[in-house]
């Protein structure tokens, strides 16, 4: 199989990590992921990936605590995220990095654009955490900034559905999926694929989206080469 990128950047939600437990990390979940990730790899891909929090804290749903200590303790969450990735990765023998953007020099590199770059040119995985280190941004806005900043062909959002509706398919179930949309209409029509932040940041550096359903991880591998029945933003 030919992948049809060169360079890519995998976003994953940290429930997604937690799989069938809810909260925390199902590590036999994180390695499922991260050996479609070695196909990609092997394929000749260049992977990057930016991961979530959730499945510890949610920054934005914390109550009445400052939102900023919230979202600086849900940077902390991605970054045990990343590390879990990182290790599930080394022990499938795929080599990884680990850059932050709040530098914690003893567990991961801080993040430099540059030397995020060569390790992507070696053939090594970089995971990004501690989304753009700032607070009142998502995850999915530090993918977005990530992907610009790398140079990355398309952003793979990994999610529980199977691409973006018109509604929420487990509540509607004559809900309308796009097989293809533009950043605008997902703009003008309110559509959850990202935020409105990280969704105009891809527009504006006409950096396309790719949804789809990460329940079975082989997807991942079959987008990669062009066989994906999610929902393209283009």
């Amino acid at each position: 199989m030919k992948p049809i990128y060169k360079r890519v950047l995998l976003k994953l939600s940290g429930e997604v990590l937690a799989g069938e437990k809810g909260s925390g990390i199902d590590f036999d979940k994180v390695l499922e992921v991260c050996e479609e990730v070695k196909n990609c790899v092997e394929m000749g891909v260049q992977v990057a990936i930016v991961v979530g929090g959730g499945n510890f804290w949610r920054g934005r749903s914390s109550g009445k605590m400052d939102r900023t200590r919230a979202d600086h303790m849900g940077m902390l969450a991605t970054t045990i995220n990343s590390l879990a990735l990182a290790d599930a990765l080394e022990q499938i023998g795929v080599t990884a990095r680990v850059q932050t953007a709040i530098e914690m020099r003893q567990i991961a590199e801080p993040y430099i654009r540059s030397k995020a770059t060569r390790h992507l040119e070696k053939g090594r995985v970089v995971i990004f955490g501690c989304g753009t280190g700032n607070p009142f941004f998502s995850t999915d806005t530090a993918a977005a900034l990530r992907a610009a900043e790398i140079g990355a062909d398309v952003i793979f959002k990994a999610t529980n559905v199977d691409g973006v509706y018109d509604s929420d398919p487990k509540l509607n179930p004559d809900a309308k999926k796009f097989d293809t949309l533009t950043h605008y209409e997902v703009l003008q029509k309110g559509l959850h694929v990202m935020d409105s932040t990280a969704a105009s940041l891809c527009m504006d550096n006409g950096i396309e989206i790719l949804v789809f359903n990460l329940n079975k991880p082989e997807n991942i591998t079959k987008a990669m080469v062009g066989d994906h029945n999610g929902t393209l933003v283009k």
